[in-house]
């Protein structure tokens, strides 16, 4: 197994049901739920590009098609808008086929995150490689993944972003232990738990939508039985390479502080609607002043 070379690939598992939305995924992925006027997921592929991650990998499932239709191209639209001399929306509906090389494979049975990221080990083979959650959107001015990708470089190992969130909440989240690591601005993790309840949580920090694997993740999946909720959990592939000192074992952290949005959840998902917009030229200078005075009404 090779370590310590440039990642270029990308993984985004999008297989998942989207039930927290229903009725408006009943017919529509989740992932393409818009986000002012783009869906949700061209915000992560386009994270993913800017971090270098060239080439994507898209983890589907049944009822997905509109993601490949997405980022592929529309001749019959693109001619009609050039045909009208309207160049700005030509280059809005070309904005997501230009992002990347894009590819997809479908995950045949829902088995959880852990099984989905497995579905791309033909496709990755023996590299390191970035994973993205689709349900979190980061602040474009971020660089996390950037800096979780040094942490991969420089260790060998897998990394995680962690932030802290208010202990009653951890429940919601893979929780991890750690220790600080003296000089650098990355931590060791000990160990992780999914889902932990508040009183048995080791700290605050969860785990968020952002990984950067080493290749060894994919032999620990394999071996990886079901766990909670009956699904084959990457947090418990993840907890066995903690205790793995061998070249590619080990589990580092970077702790975010930014911007960073649950779309999965609906009241995060209406905050990053508001702030996107608000921070957008063409939006915000009139939806700031709407905003003060509807608030003043509440």
């Amino acid at each position: 197994m090779t370590e310590n070379r440039q990642i270029t690939k990308a993984v985004i598992p999008a297989a998942g049901l989207g039930t927290r939305f229903l009725p408006a995924t009943k017919a529509m992925p989740k992932e393409m739920l818009p986000v002012v006027d783009r869906p949700a997921i061209q915000y992560v592929v386009a994270e993913a590009v800017r971090a270098g991650l060239q080439d994507v990998l898209m983890i589907t499932g049944r009822s997905k098609r509109a993601l490949e239709d997405h980022f592929d191209r529309v001749p019959g639209l693109e001619a009609s808008l050039a045909a009208k001399g309207d160049d700005e929306k030509l280059a809005l509906v070309n904005e997501a086929t230009a992002l990347g090389d894009i590819h997809f494979v479908r995950q045949i049975d829902p088995q959880g995150l852990g099984h989905a990221v497995l579905c791309a080990k033909r496709h990755v083979g023996d590299e390191a490689f970035a994973v993205l959650l689709g349900d979190d959107l980061i602040g474009e001015q971020e660089s996390l993944l950037e800096e979780m990708m040094k942490v991969q470089i420089a260790t060998g190992g897998s990394v995680v972003a962690l932030m802290e969130v208010e202990p009653e909440s951890i429940s919601a989240y893979g929780c991890a232990d750690v220790t600080e690591i003296d000089g650098e601005d990355y931590v060791k993790v000990n160990g992780l738990v999914e889902k932990p309840a508040p009183e048995d949580a080791p700290s605050n920090l969860a785990i968020i939508g952002r990984y950067v694997l080493s290749p060894k993740v994919f032999e620990v999946l394999e071996q990886t039985g079901p766990g909670r909720g009956g699904e084959i959990q990457l947090t418990d592939a993840l907890e066995t390479l903690a205790q793995d000192t061998t070249p590619g074992g080990g589990v580092y952290a970077v702790k975010f502080t930014g911007r960073r949005y649950d779309t999965g959840d609906k009241l995060s998902y209406l905050k990053a609607v508001v702030e996107l917009a608000c921070a957008r030229e063409d939006l915000g200078s009139g939806l700031k002043p709407w905003l003060k005075e509807f608030a003043k009404e509440l």
